[in-house]
């Protein structure tokens, strides 16, 4: 059995060799006395902010890489089981995880340790602006220049690919998490009102644009006002919102700006006639696409089924091994 993973710092999906994804849920864990593993996934998403005494409800992955070693084995434990089906009686699977393309060798091989600790029989990674460019079915086997802009929740991955291989690359450590922590900052100077994370990321998906909309929305944001400490409940706007992530977005363009740039001049001008494509939770912010397509005069445009895309390379780069191989790296 083959297995890929795509390890996001929001998220983790699984991808099963002929199943296809078989998980999608948050990679979060709710940790009880004596560091037992109390809840993971989409329960333990449910506690964030939440939680009791006793009880505290954590992300192992910050930027991308592995903060807590012992939390990251046991939730891959946890969803090489679940994407499984608990049906591993024929072996040790092969596991590919993804990782960004700036991980450092001692980060890769805590993920390949992590890995085989929670059940891999081999270990493989793979740099995650390769894997979502094959699950955006880019056509990066040829000679010509293809451009992947993932953004995630703790990284975006920006790279040029050409002949299977990362020609230029970037990993800037601005993504879903850094829009949902400008949001919140934002309400809380502006209003006085202080909202938890699940909070800000809600008001990013329900009216967040990467640029000011035409026709404006607006929603009632609940929180704590922070002088007199009781509940309350205030109207947003699209605008506002914009406004807000005005920060982190400029870092983001900036970046894919930096990546272009170094970009040799023959795959410039395939990447002028084959456009940006644009992957990860990040991609389905409104307006991204206008947004990058402003700020580098390149089309931009979103993947099919942006979210997928890491992990649908994975499974793709399994499936497909030794066309890959040179692109991945192993624990041996």
């Amino acid at each position: 059995m083959k297995i890929g993973i795509d390890l996001g710092t929001a998220n983790i999906l699984v991808f099963v060799q002929g199943r296809g994804i078989t998980v999608r849920e948050p990679s979060v864990v709710v940790i009880g006395d004596g560091d037992r593993i109390l809840a993971v996934g989409n329960e333990a998403r449910e506690m964030i902010g939440r939680t009791p005494g006793g009880m505290t409800a954590v992300r192992p992955l910050r930027d991308g890489v592995i903060a807590d070693y012992v939390v990251t084995e046991a939730m891959l434990r946890y969803f090489i089981k679940k994407g499984t089906a608990g049906k591993l009686s024929f072996g040790r699977p092969d596991v590919l995880v993804s990782v960004p393309a700036s991980s450092t060798s001692v980060e890769k091989r805590y993920v390949l340790d992590a890995a085989r600790q929670a059940g891999a029989g081999k270990a493989y990674l793979i740099e995650e602006p390769m894997a979502a460019a094959i699950g955006a079915e880019l056509p990066i086997s040829g000679p010509s220049g293809n451009m992947i802009v993932n953004i995630g929740g703790g990284t975006t991955e920006i790279a040029v690919l050409s002949l299977s291989e990362i020609v230029v690359s970037k990993s800037h450590r601005v993504g879903g998490n850094r829009f949902d922590e400008a949001i919140a900052l934002y309400i809380r100077r502006k209003y006085n009102l202080m909202i938890g994370d699940r909070t800000a990321e809600q008001v990013k998906m329900d009216i967040g644009s990467a640029v000011v909309m035409d026709k404006e929305l607006t929603m009632s944001v609940k929180g704590r006002d922070m002088i007199a400490g009781l509940p309350r409940e205030v109207t947003i706007s699209s605008t506002e919102i914009t406004e807000a992530l005005e920060v982190p977005l400029r870092n983001l363009t900036d970046a894919v700006r930096s990546v272009l740039e170094q970009t040799p001049p023959e795959l410039s001008a395939d990447i002028i006639d084959k456009g940006i494509v644009i992957s990860g939770g990040g991609a389905l912010l409104r307006n991204m696409d206008r947004l990058i397509t402003t700020v580098t005069g390149v089309a931009a445009h979103v993947a099919p089924d942006p979210l997928s895309c890491v992990a649908k390379g994975t499974g793709i780069a399994l499936e497909h091994f030794d066309v890959f191989a040179k692109s991945l790296t192993s624990h041996e």
